[in-house]
């Protein structure tokens, strides 16, 4: 069979080429054809929904099974009498709120709905998408269109035309190309035959949107885990596993940061990975595919099924994946998520802390670092990561280089740290530059070695704590501050170097007040030794320790 590849994107002011592609299109409808028609949500593999032989064609083309019911798709709410018994009020209070868009009601059926469409249920599933090209369609077509996602069944679902072409060119009639889909999930699926009313499948209207306009609203178990054997699912997504690449998937919940540790702690060599984009770094030489940034829902509703497809075309053995929280859209991507691990999910129960010292030099951060240590953490001084990574990364050493030049190595090619402070220190600009490219290299390795540590305390000491981003990986920042006469004084000492220089150091960096107003904990140091400091630090971390474990329980973290 020949597939028929229409394209609607790109035809601004085209009317009669465009009414002529809409009409092609609905005619496939009309005469029992299948189409692959554009929606918000996910491309959607449509038949005449009233017409039971090419119903039974979606399910032959998909592989999909019979028990399995369809949706069928409306251009308004006008048309649900045509279809629907008894429509309640309230599916019209959703429709005046949320049609068109990314919703499907479950209402009691008419007979004119043919058994096959709602796999022998005495209800449909019915939703008004908010795509101009199927909505045009539907009503040139005249007939509602029945339309579960059009990828192979258990494939992840195709957000593209092209990617319905990889799934369906030559078992349909036709493809519609209407661009990419803005929502990137299916619809959520609401049941409106019980009271309460039931959250069947959660999707692109989160389930807080919902709740403002029904109050009360149940949430079916098949959300969170499979349904047992011999249940029949009363909506799509409920009862298989989908979304599936070839390669196996697990899932990990909570805490992002948490989440990737233990992620980097799993991997074996040929797994892949799919993470957010803060984590990238963490997993160096292996297939990586980023879900989006952690707070930005959007994009990874946009993206979650593009990067379970893309796996389809590499050899990796394993995905590891990780998985938002469940506000908001986060609910529905983590659902398409762990269908495709077939609720394979790795629960990561305690995170770890992370606090962001930060201070002017010769205030005490290392001996608050080794207070961290008393604790049982994990302490970076991140001037001490620098150098190393100075001794054992030749990319860093080659930026540096190139920056400020060869002079600012030895000849045994180590740093010369007084050379590259003469040139930097009282030059804002240089001493930027040689910022940047610090950070460049040193947040990685830190993202690295706490994702490596199995412990659950860590503490990062950076004097450009914010301007280097290092304070994103914290969960509290802390000024360590103390009297510049003292810090001159300790710089002296433990540098050997003379009071000019050491002035000329801590005039170089902000003041105690910069530190204060940017952290949230302040620790002030005014005691004469190292020793009594460490004491101080560590009666103040205990406290603030404990204080972080009481603000997460309660969800104020």
């Amino acid at each position: 069979m020949e597939t028929k590849f229409i394209d609607l994107t790109n035809i601004k002011g085209q009317q009669r080429i465009v009414e002529e592609k809409i009409e092609m299109a609905a005619n496939i409808i009309r005469t029992g054809g299948l189409l692959a028609i554009p929606t918000e949500t996910v491309y959607g593999l449509g038949a005449n929904a009233l017409d039971p032989e090419a119903v039974r064609r979606i399910f032959e083309a998909k592989g999909r099974p019979q028990d399995n019911p369809l949706i069928i798709h409306v251009p308004s709410a006008q048309w649900l009498p045509r279809f629907c018994e008894d429509v309640p009020p309230l599916a019209y209070t959703l429709a005046r709120n949320f049609w068109p868009g990314p919703l499907t009601m479950i209402l009691k059926r008419k007979s004119i709905v043919p058994d096959v469409t709602t796999a022998g249920l005495d209800s449909v599933g019915v939703r008004c998408p908010a795509h101009a090209v199927t909505q045009a369609i539907i009503r040139y077509a005249g007939v509602p269109i029945a339309a579960p996602s059009a990828n192979t069944s258990g494939r992840p679902s195709c957000t593209t035309a092209e990617d319905v072409m990889e799934d369906m060119s030559g078992k349909i009639e036709g493809i519609v190309d209407g661009g990419p889909c803005t929502v990137g999930v299916e619809s959520t699926i609401v049941d409106l035959t019980v009271m309460p009313p039931r959250l069947l499948r959660p999707g692109g209207l989160p389930l807080e949107d919902l709740q403002r306009v029904l109050g009360e609203i149940d949430v079916d178990k098949a959300v969170t885990a499979p349904l047992e054997e011999g249940e029949q699912p009363k909506a799509p997504g409920m009862k298989y596993r989908h979304y599936a690449p070839k390669a196996p998937v697990t899932v990990f919940t909570g805490n992002p940061r948490r989440t990737a540790q233990t992620m980097v702690q799993r991997m074996t060599a040929g797994c892949g990975v799919i993470c957010f984009d803060e984590f990238e770094s963490l997993f160096q030489g292996h297939e990586t595919h980023l879900l989006g940034p952690v707070n930005d829902k959007e994009v990874q509703a946009q993206r979650v099924f593009d990067v379970l497809r893309t796996f389809d075309e590499s050899s990796v053995t394993e995905i590891l994946a990780q998985c938002p929280d469940n506000r908001g859209l986060g609910l529905a991507i983590g659902n398409r998520l762990k269908k495709a691990a077939g609720f394979h999910v790795v629960e990561v129960e305690e995170e770890s802390i992370v606090l962001g010292l930060t201070g002017g030099t010769g205030a005490g951060k290392t001996s608050a670092l080794k207070a961290i240590e008393d604790l049982g953490g994990l302490a970076l001084d991140c001037d001490a990561v620098y150098y190393e990574l100075l001794n054992t990364d030749a990319g860093l050493r080659a930026a540096i280089a190139e920056a400020f030049g060869a002079e600012v190595f030895n000849s045994n090619g180590t740093l010369n740290r007084k050379a590259l402070g003469e040139l930097v220190f009282g030059d804002s600009d240089r001493l930027d530059q040689l910022n940047d490219i610090v950070f460049r290299f040193l947040r990685p390795e830190l993202e690295r070695r706490i994702a490596a540590f199995q412990g659950k305390l860590c503490a990062l000491d950076a004097v450009n704590l914010f301007e280097s981003g290092i304070d994103k990986l914290c969960d509290c920042t802390v000024a360590v501050t103390s009297p510049i006469e003292m810090r001159v004084r300790r710089i002296m000492e433990r540098d050997g170097i003379d009071e000019k220089y050491a002035r000329l150091r801590v005039s170089a960096q902000q003041q105690d007040d910069y530190y204060r107003d940017k952290c949230d904990r302040e620790l002030s140091n005014t005691v004469d030794t190292p020793k009594a400091f460490r004491e101080t630090a560590k009666e103040f971390f205990d406290r603030l320790i404990g204080q972080i474990k009481e603000d997460k329980a309660n969800g104020r973290r």
